[in-house]
């Protein structure tokens, strides 16, 4: 059976009423971010932000309508309330877009926690480009190997980095009700990378990437893990609240390079989860030293010292040291990190040593969060 074209989906929406107008909610243009892909329809329905939470009906008679279409597989309608409604057709999202779950059920509710998952921790840095997600999947990899049940979620929206530190093409399937995470080197793993073709950009509002990550937190089969880690985007956004909102956070490592100008950011983030509650692990310096590998010279390229020191300053514990070395980027981009593939390593060896100090605080009762509760000044 044929797959369900634009012209299809928005003549099954013009048949929905916007209660209060009166008007079909594409005549309104209220339907935003229109994409297909294989039978797999993905769309926003934005409203006026203060008719949001009585909107969820609205949002299910569009998912329906469009559901009983013949060809349709799947359909996500997320709720946005990023503007006033105008009068403007609907738009289509750009080309490659997939949906962030797997048929026409709301987000699940993951403010008291997942079932079948132990902990949560966030992976985050204030700015971008200080080995971030190298240090999330190795870090994933080095709690594996300490025989640990372990789940990755890429939530970096914008930048997913997990498809290519993995090296993963495939497609997630769905079990009818949730996507199914796919595993590499024995770890779970979901990326909106696996959604959208590499090279083409997500383009979508605020509203829509937290609607996409509350989605792939609840509406993936994770369980069971010990441990799921969340590559966070960098900086201090939406993404991040929404997580320190909608999740109990065991806790999130800060991850930073020795420069002053990493550091100044690096500050933020740390902040940024003591305000919203969260407890921080520690922080991570990565980059930190340069060994050549034809004399043993050792240089401080960004400097040295620099993430400990603000540990110190902080009040927070320094988690360790992640050296420059060629073998950690060239194993990242061919897909094979580093303890993956040299797990004997010196290399690997920084990260194990870092996987066994987060192992032991997650198992510490001091850092325990039952509700998510945020507090900003």
């Amino acid at each position: 059976m044929a797959a369900p074209t634009e012209h299809d989906i928005l003549k099954a929406l013009a048949n929905v009423r916007d209660p209060q107008s009166g008007k079909s909610v594409v005549e309104s243009g209220m339907i935003e971010g229109l994409a297909l892909k294989g039978g797999h329809v993905s769309f926003a329905v934005e409203v006026p932000a203060e008719r949001g939470p009585q909107s969820e009906p609205l949002r299910k008679t569009c998912e329906d309508a469009v559901n009983r279409l013949p060809g349709v597989l799947s359909v996500s309608a997320v709720l946005t309330a990023h503007r006033e409604r105008g009068t403007k057709a609907a738009r289509p999202a750009p080309q490659g877009h997939g949906h962030a779950h797997a048929h026409g059920t709301p987000p699940a509710d993951t403010s008291k926690g997942i079932a079948g998952i132990q902990s949560i921790i966030a992976v985050a840095s204030g700015k971008g480009g200080v080995g971030k997600s190298t240090v999330a999947v190795n870090l994933a990899l080095g709690l594996v190997a300490l025989g640990l049940k372990v789940g990755l979620l890429d939530a970096d929206i914008y930048g997913p980095s997990v498809p290519r530190l993995l090296a993963i093409k495939e497609k997630p399937r769905s079990d009818g009700k949730k996507l199914v995470p796919i595993e590499k080197f024995g770890l779970k793993t979901m990326s909106i990378g696996f959604l959208v073709e590499e090279d083409k950009p997500v383009v979508w509002r605020g509203p829509m990437v937290q609607s996409a990550i509350t989605q792939m937190l609840g509406d993936v089969l994770w369980a069971p893990l010990d441990v799921l880690v969340v590559d966070m985007p960098p900086g201090t956004g939406d993404a991040q609240l929404t997580l320190a909102q909608r999740v109990p956070l065991k806790g999130a490592i800060i991850v930073s390079t020795p420069q002053d100008l990493a550091l100044i950011d690096a500050r933020k983030g740390l902040m940024m989860f003591r305000q919203t509650e969260v407890p921080v692990l520690g922080i991570v310096e990565n980059m930190s030293t340069f060994v050549c590998p034809n004399c043993g010279h050792e240089s401080h390229i960004f400097g040295h010292g620099g993430a400990r020191a603000t540990a110190l300053e902080l009040g927070t514990d320094f988690l360790g040291e992640i050296p420059l070395v060629p073998s950690i980027r060239e194993t990242s981009d061919a897909g094979t990190p580093i303890v993956a593939k040299e797990p004997n390593g010196p290399e690997a060896r920084a990260f194990l040593a870092l996987a066994a100090k987060v192992a032991a605080k997650l198992a510490g009762p001091e850092f325990t969060r039952t509700a998510p509760k945020i507090v900003l000044e």
